[in-house]
């Protein structure tokens, strides 16, 4: 089996509904070029942009069986296609950041928040939101067949433990919507966690001249060896430039799932009974 997966690393337009009907276009497009799953960047429901101020954020954010999302389910069953698309979600106290994976029927596979909020104490950063409470691992089906699939959101990858929580639980592909400079150690810690974990990682960011963004989404297929080649190989299959586009790129599931078979990386030879201290707050 091998997928096809659109990065849609496109630049938001001024408002909900002009961003609904690009990623519409988007989406269609991604479909003619053989995409099977469709992939946006960090909350594009506003273009990573939102208000600290509590009466504008409220008045932003969205429910997740809103208009917005609603178009992007009947997008996925027309098409016969799997969209994953990103909102700032309306939710008490704080509205959160959120993930919904639609399958090629239009079903809710799994709506993902970002667990770990960029909150910095800083003016601008994420602690006008809601941390979400969990990490997903699903069955997505597509037309060629199924695969596990499960996301994390733009600073979760900064953090191991996202990744190898949903190793453990079966995920073969994570979706991961992002919004920041993609540079050398970000793209490092990608790969990182492809590697440690034999799974692959889609990322779709925004391209420049977004603010603080510059495109460069990537796959990861987190195949290190093969047989009858010396050495390792470059688990990135995938990685687009800084400028606006519908790029698409496939993931050779079959490898992928003969590389788990045979190799040991993950699972094997873990010593879970040391390593309690990951688990513990904060002292």
């Amino acid at each position: 089996m091998k997928l096809n997966i659109a990065f849609l690393q496109l630049l938001p337009e001024g408002s909900l509904t002009e961003n609904m009907n690009k990623g519409i276009i988007a989406c269609r497009r991604a479909k003619e070029k053989g995409a099977d799953i469709a992939l946006f960047p960090e909350m594009w429901s506003t273009g990573y942009r939102f208000s600290h101020d509590k009466d504008v954020l409220e008045r932003t954010a969205i429910t997740a069986d809103s208009p917005f999302v609603r178009a992007y389910s009947e997008l996925a069953a027309e098409l016969e296609m799997a969209i994953a698309v990103t909102l700032l979600e309306k939710h008490e106290p704080k509205p959160k950041n959120t993930v919904c994976l639609f399958d090629r029927h239009g079903n809710l596979v799994f709506k993902y928040s970002k667990v770990h909020i960029c909150d910095f104490g800083e003016e601008d950063d994420e602690g006008v939101l809601d941390a979400g409470d969990r990490f997903f691992s699903e069955t997505l089906e597509t037309g060629k067949g199924n695969i596990k699939v499960g996301a994390m959101i733009c600073y979760d990858r900064e953090f191991p433990e996202s990744a190898r929580i949903m190793m453990l639980q079966g995920t073969e592909l994570i979706l991961v919507p992002n919004a920041c400079p993609m540079e050398i150690n970000r793209l490092s810690q990608l790969r990182g966690r492809a590697y440690e974990n034999m799974l692959a990682i889609a990322t779709c960011n925004y391209p420049s001249p977004h603010p603080d963004c510059n495109g460069h989404s990537t796959l990861f297929d987190g195949v290190v060896y093969m047989p009858g080649i010396s050495g390792s190989r470059d688990t990135c299959v995938f990685e687009a430039g800084c400028e606006e586009g519908i790029y698409v790129a496939t993931l050779d599931v079959d490898m992928l799932r003969e590389y788990r078979q045979r190799e040991v990386w993950g699972k094997v030879n873990r010593r879970p009974e040391l390593y309690g201290i990951m688990a513990e707050e904060e002292r």
